[in-house]
């Protein structure tokens, strides 16, 4: 996620004797940004990158479903509330080979309810080429989770596009070659 920069969230003090005026909601909302906290994803792969995938096998992605969940904080000052709800939008994942697989969801688990080559029903990709000669023989797969934020109090509603968490790991792709002998 970006670094916003900090909020004085105070109004102003009138001179007239009157009641301090309550803060800007849309600031309020910005220094609850800066300080919610996103998960991190947590890639899964299938195989698991403990074994190498297979060229022209589907790999199934995806991630952790407990950080695909919507995250929020709320900001009580003097005058005003302001809740910030951050939520997943999609799943881009740079798989090393030069593709690119944007995905609008987690992913789907692979489970042995489906068939070894079938491919993942809404988040996968089939490598058509080994890691050999990638450094350490692997790909380095990278997964950027798009955050849209929504926040409302103080009567003012508004939405923060483009907030990212980004993951990364290595995966190996081997290629598998049958021998037909006599």
């Amino acid at each position: 996620m970006g670094i916003l920069p900090r909020f004085d969230v105070t109004a102003p003090k009138p001179k007239d004797g009157r009641a301090d005026p309550a803060p800007d909601p849309a600031v309020v909302a910005r220094q609850v940004v800066r300080e919610l906290v996103l998960p991190e994803p947590v890639i899964r792969t299938n195989p698991d990158e403990t074994h190498a995938q297979l060229v022209r096998v589907p790999t199934w992605m995806w991630l952790d479903r407990a950080m695909w969940k919507p995250v929020s904080k709320t900001a009580k000052v003097p005058g005003v509330s302001v809740t910030a709800t951050a939520i997943p939008q999609r799943a881009t994942w740079v798989m090393g080979d030069g593709s690119r697989v944007v995905c609008e969801g987690s992913g789907t688990p692979y489970s042995r309810k489906y068939a070894a080559d079938s491919g993942s029903p809404d988040c996968g990709h089939t490598y058509v080429r080994s890691s050999a000669g990638q450094p350490e023989e692997t790909y380095t797969v990278s997964v950027t989770v798009t955050w849209e934020l929504e926040w409302h109090g103080g009567g003012q509603q508004g939405l923060i596009p483009g907030l990212q968490t980004q993951a990364q790991m290595p995966l190996r792709v081997a290629e598998a070659q049958a021998l037909v002998v006599a």
